[in-house]
């Protein structure tokens, strides 16, 4: 996979200028970030071709430290490339396994949201999506962490739409609080309620079997090996590469 002159040329202006004696263009590393991302391969295993494995590594962590990929995704946004203004969203999590390289930072180095659950240690990525092809907003916890306190965190953090928004939900997220809380935020939510419910509600199933987008959207990031697995210690790097596979998927 490479992103082309013309598909560059929609994020072009949104990433910092090149200054000095520089021989790597930004499509130049753009594609080189994109081997490993979507090969999941070292660093150091990037093909020659490619130009200074060190370099490219470097400019990946400084991007993702310093929110230029934050910021391409937001303008994506702003533009529509990544249609957010929609009257249905989803919210839900997938959780990836983290591979001991991900492993042994300390912790005054920054936030690590890797925990120990069932299948060993690893990482859940908690997401509001518009639609199969585009996100909204996504967080990370530790695989150990329950999905309906980091949902409804997530929603403080998601863009606010002009539009009455349904929010689709699996039962994960059924319960009083979390429910309340998306109607104080200005959402409907759609979630069955559980069984054992003295209780039930009613609820939209038609428009509940949307949410499957989610999950395609899910399965869509995963093709990207560095999404798949988590390889990187820090979480501000593992969501560098969760944007760059999201931007990536945007373009292409």
């Amino acid at each position: 996979m490479q992103i082309t002159q013309e598909q560059y040329e929609k994020i072009a202006k949104y990433l910092p200028t090149q200054r000095g004696n520089v021989s790597m263009t930004n499509l130049q590393l753009i594609n080189a970030i994109l081997y490993v991302t979507e090969n999941g391969c070292k660093w150091r295993a990037l093909p020659e071709t490619y130009g200074n494995w060190h370099t490219i590594y470097v400019r990946m962590n400084r991007w993702s430290k310093n929110g230029v990929l934050s910021r391409v995704f937001a303008a994506l946004q702003t533009e529509g490339i990544i249609q957010i203004n929609v009257e249905v969203v989803c919210l839900d999590s997938t959780t990836v396994k983290v591979h001991p390289d991900g492993t042994g930072a300390l912790k005054k180095e920054g936030k690590q949201a890797i925990g120990r659950s069932r299948g060993g240690l690893t990482t859940k990525i908690h997401m509001v999506t518009a639609s199969d092809r585009s996100a909204v907003s996504f967080s990370l916890s530790s695989g150990a962490r329950h999905d309906s306190p980091e949902g409804m965190k997530l929603l403080f953090f998601t863009p606010a739409c002009d539009c009455e928004q349904s929010l689709l939900m699996d039962r994960a997220y059924e319960g009083d609080n979390m429910r309340a809380t998306a109607k104080e935020l200005g959402y409907t939510p759609v979630v069955p309620p559980k069984k054992n419910r003295i209780d039930p509600w009613e609820y939209d199933e038609e428009l509940y079997k949307r949410r499957n987008e989610v999950e395609r959207f899910f399965r869509r990031i995963k093709r990207f090996r560095r999404v798949f697995t988590r390889y990187d210690k820090l979480d501000i790097v593992f969501a560098g590469f969760i944007l760059f596979a999201m931007i990536v998927d945007a373009l292409v």
